[in-house]
C-alpha cells in the first residue's frame, strides 16, 4: 500500500472526501494542493529530501484566481511530475470524460488510474488505489471504459498535422492549399482540406477552427 500520497484539488469538498478514504485504507502521510504550481514543488523538494511521494492524485480542471501560474492544469501538472518521478503513480480524477482526452493521459502521460467524478467516485477511488498498488494493473472507470475500447473509423495521419500546424499559425485554407502545391503535398485540393478540417473537427468534438487547435495543442499533437 502507498505511504506518501499528495491530492492536488481545488475544492475542499472533495479534498476531504479522498483524505477519508486515504484515511480507511491506513494511509496518514498525506498533503493536498490547491494549484498545481504548488503541487509541482512539494514533488519536487520531497524528492530533494529523499522522501518522496508515491502515489499522485490530481484534477484536471483547476479555477483561475489572482495567482500567476506556470502550470494551468492538471494535464500539464501530470506531464511536469512523469517527467521529473518515472516510477511515481498517478491517478487522474475528473469529470472530464471525453475519451481522446483520458486516452492521451495514459498513451502520453502514462497515468495509472483514471477515476471519472460522480455518485461513485469514492469507492472508485478506493479501488483504484488497491489496485494501482498491489499490481502494475492499470484503472479506469466503468463509465469511460467502452468510449476508450471505441476504434474510430478516422484515423490522424501526417497531412492533418501540416494541416492543424497551419491553422495553428493563422494559415487560410486557401494559402493551405496553395502551400500544399507548391511543396508537392498530395492530396492538396481545396475540397480536400476542407474535408480534412471538417472531420477533425467532428473527431475532436470542436466547435469551431479556433477551438480544434486549442484542444490539438493540450494535447500535445501540436
Amino acid at each position: 500500500m502507498f505511504k506518501k500520497v499528495l491530492i492536488a484539488e481545488d475544492l475542499d469538498a472533495i479534498n476531504l472526501g479522498i483524505e477519508q478514504v486515504l484515511k480507511d485504507l491506513n494511509i496518514i502521510d498525506f498533503q493536498h494542493s490547491k494549484y498545481c504550481d504548488e503541487a509541482f514543488l512539494k514533488i519536487r523538494r520531497a524528492i530533494q529530501d529523499n522522501e518522496p511521494y508515491d502515489l499522485l492524485i490530481s484534477d484536471l480542471s483547476f479555477k483561475t484566481d489572482h495567482r500567476e501560474v506556470k502550470i494551468a492544469n492538471g494535464d500539464e501538472l501530470i506531464q511536469k511530475v512523469r517527467e521529473l518521478q518515472p516510477d511515481i503513480k498517478i491517478i487522474a480524477y475528473s469529470v472530464e470524460d471525453k475519451s481522446y482526452r483520458i486516452k492521451s493521459l495514459f498513451d502520453n502521460a502514462g497515468i495509472d488510474g483514471f477515476v471519472l467524478k460522480g455518485l461513485n467516485s469514492i469507492e472508485e477511488i478506493k479501488k483504484a488505489i488497491h489496485i494501482i498498488s498491489a499490481s502494475d494493473q492499470k484503472f479506469i472507470s466503468q463509465e469511460v471504459t467502452s468510449a476508450l475500447q471505441e476504434k474510430n473509423n478516422y484515423e490522424i495521419d501526417d497531412l492533418d498535422i501540416q494541416i492543424l500546424k497551419h491553422l495553428s499559425l493563422g494559415t487560410p485554407q486557401d494559402d493551405i492549399t496553395k502551400t500544399f502545391k507548391e511543396l508537392g503535398i498530395k492530396p492538396n485540393s481545396k475540397s480536400t482540406i476542407e474535408k480534412r478540417i471538417s472531420k477533425l473537427k467532428d473527431f475532436f468534438k470542436a466547435n469551431n477552427t479556433t477551438h480544434l487547435v486549442s484542444i490539438t495543442k493540450d494535447m500535445g499533437i501540436i
